[in-house]
């Protein structure tokens, strides 16, 4: 273990937290679906759209309204929140917390790549013979990126210092990074932070120009992979300070990096330069070394060019740590992403078990990974997991059992002057 920086505030409890995708509502859907080793992807059939490719949508999403006093906030992004909120009743803890730390020390910090844009394409198609935009649309409600934390504030009465993060496909991997400072400055006790996307025309013909989209269900590291599956989905967690007496089952935010290479607008660095910055910085902000990293889970989208600078830069940093990408199974939920695949990191903490890839039949020989086709038992104490955005948006985070916090507290305690 290194002991270089490490932020005052870690390791954070990740008191509670809840997945929803398009494999299932809450933790012991997405739980089955990884060790079952099956996906939800299905034939694009999304809004009429006419592409040849497999998405992953969330059920229910479609037919979800809301209404009262909230009804503004009425599209398929906040419809998509609120499932997912609902799930592991993850809003009735967050609600617990406002309570208990008080509304104005608990922040919202959520991460989300285009927010409600869904609903200005269907209000586009709606115009008046004017030209005008029909009435009622409400854009800062609805296709605003911060639309779903306020109404996120708006159900669980937070009412701390909240943003919205849109840094592409990282967005919801640094929100737990930007809650960490906001806990560290002690401008907040607790903060909700996740990720929410949802599907839209946008976004699926902006990845078919660019010629990103496969035409069959993503298969990342493999050497036959040609691109992404597009899906949506909400994951949440709720990240309070590291309590004295922890639950045998708890699990922590130890260690976070983040970098901005801004190699290109959308293609990576071919070695990984950014995304070997990210990765180096969360071991050294947690206090560990390469080797102690258990299992990492890849952000591996299936792209010829991102899977290759992705095992470029874990072979130069971790070696033959065993690691695989989950995106077979949920496919890529683009801004939610960051924080559907912590909770899959955590759940494999918790269970004791590094989930496979899916689809994809055999490892790339050229990326040198060592990239896991079988689910594999496995006591862990530390999960990596990446996201990594258009632009060069880097975010690495750790998290760590309780037996893996244990052992940084006492090392950092013999390190203490």
């Amino acid at each position: 273990m290194s002991g270089i920086f490490r932020p005052v505030t870690l390791p954070l409890r990740v008191s509670r937290f809840t997945a929803t995708s398009c494999v299932g509502e809450g933790n012991d859907a997405l739980r089955a679906a990884l060790h079952e080793r099956r996906g939800g992807l299905v034939r694009d059939g999304f809004a009429e759209s006419d592409l040849d490719t497999w998405l992953g949508p969330v059920a229910n999403a479609d037919t979800e309204r809301i209404d009262g006093e909230l009804a503004p906030f009425d599209c398929r992004n906040n419809r998509l929140a609120r499932i997912g909120l609902a799930a592991d009743g993850f809003l009735d803890d967050a609600r617990d917390a406002v309570r208990r730390h008080g509304a104005h020390r608990v922040g919202v910090i959520l991460g989300t790549s285009t927010g409600g844009v869904l609903e200005t394409e269907l209000a586009y198609r709606r115009r008046l013979p004017s030209g005008a935009l029909p009435p009622g649309f409400d854009y800062s409600a609805t296709h605003s990126p911060y639309s779903v934390v306020e109404y996120v504030r708006a159900l669980t009465g937070a009412r701390g210092p909240s943003t919205a993060v849109s840094s592409a496909c990282s967005s919801s991997a640094k929100v737990f990074a930007s809650a960490a400072r906001l806990i560290a400055t002690g401008l907040i006790d607790a903060a909700i932070v996740g990720g929410v996307d949802s599907l839209c025309q946008t976004t699926l013909y902006g990845f078919n120009s660019l010629e990103l989209l496969s035409s069959d269900p993503c298969r990342p590291y493999d050497p036959d992979r040609n691109g992404i599956s597009i899906s949506e989905g909400a994951a949440f967690a709720l990240l309070e300070r590291w309590p004295g007496r922890p639950d045998d089952d708890a699990i922590a935010l130890v260690g976070y990096g983040e970098s901005s290479d801004a190699h290109h607008m959308s293609s990576p660095h071919p070695e990984g330069l950014g995304a070997q910055i990210a990765m180096r910085a969360a071991l050294t902000s947690a206090g560990l070394d390469a080797g102690d990293i258990d299992y990492i889970n890849l952000h591996g989208t299936a792209t010829p060019s991102n899977d290759a600078a992705e095992g470029l830069a874990v072979s130069a940093v971790f070696g033959a740590t065993p690691c695989s990408s989950t995106k077979g199974a949920t496919g890529h939920t683009l801004g939610a992403a960051g924080a559907l695949e912590a909770v899959i990191s955590i759940l494999a903490l918790r269970h004791h078990e590094m989930p496979a890839g899916i689809n994809s039949k055999r490892v790339d020989p050229a990326l040198n990974v060592h990239y896991l086709l079988e689910n594999r038992a496995a006591e862990m104490r530390y999960v990596l997991s990446n996201s990594f955005g258009f632009g060069g948006t880097n975010c690495s985070l750790i998290f760590a059992n309780v037996a893996g916090v244990s052992d940084l507290l006492r090392a950092r305690d013999q390190e203490a002057p």
